[in-house]
């Protein structure tokens, strides 16, 4: 029976043991920082896709005004390009400062008899509505026109492009197109406004 161990002999050298290392300090703020790492890096990256989709949303809509400027004053109209679609498409390029790849922008222009109907069908009957492929996702811009309209004419220009979001699996809630090889997004920017009386 003596040889037995005597716990009130053993605990205050346990006791030493726990209260050296609840003391020991060292490596705690490596253990803090593994504790935020996931959730800190998460908010930092998702507020770095949100201000690049910003910045190029605005880059895009700065493009379109920029362009569209020489259609409502008649500039355009009267410079008789051989090509018009991709004159505007040129121009447009021009002014996005080399943050978008002018090849994939894409471009509906439409002329319409009041600015109550800008939803529904043209000037010339047709539907104004976008058109998604079911099939693969994509904007399909098979019938998207190039009009620039005449003299106090309405005219809508609207401009596509489909933004490839940077960070895969995070930016699952920015994205609006579905089929694509990466996750992406449709941005757009539209402008609408009626021509000026520059005829004779």
């Amino acid at each position: 029976m003596r040889n037995l161990p005597v716990p009130g002999v053993f605990a205050p050298r346990w006791q030493k043991k726990l209260q050296a290392f609840a003391d020991d300090h060292r490596g705690i703020a490596a253990v803090e920082f593994a504790m935020i790492a996931i959730p800190f890096f998460l908010l930092i990256f998702g507020l770095l896709e949100v201000s690049v989709l910003f910045i190029m949303s605005s880059v895009l809509e700065h493009a379109a005004n920029e362009a569209s400027r020489q259609i409502r004053t008649g500039q355009f109209q009267q410079a008789g390009h051989t090509d018009p679609s991709a004159q505007f498409r040129a121009n447009i390029e021009s002014e996005l400062f080399g943050l978008l790849d002018g090849s994939k922008v894409k471009i509906d222009v439409r002329t319409f008899d009041s600015f109550g109907n800008t939803t529904g069908n043209d000037s010339q009957g047709d539907s104004s509505a976008l058109a998604f492929d079911t099939t693969n996702g994509a904007l399909d811009d098979s019938g998207f026109k190039m009009n620039a309209g005449a003299q106090n004419q309405i005219v809508v220009i609207r401009v596509f492009y489909e933004w490839e979001l940077m960070i895969p699996g995070l930016s699952a809630p920015l994205q609006n197109m579905t089929g694509t090889a990466k996750p992406t997004r449709l941005i757009q920017s539209t402008v609408a406004f009626r021509n000026e009386p520059f005829g004779s």
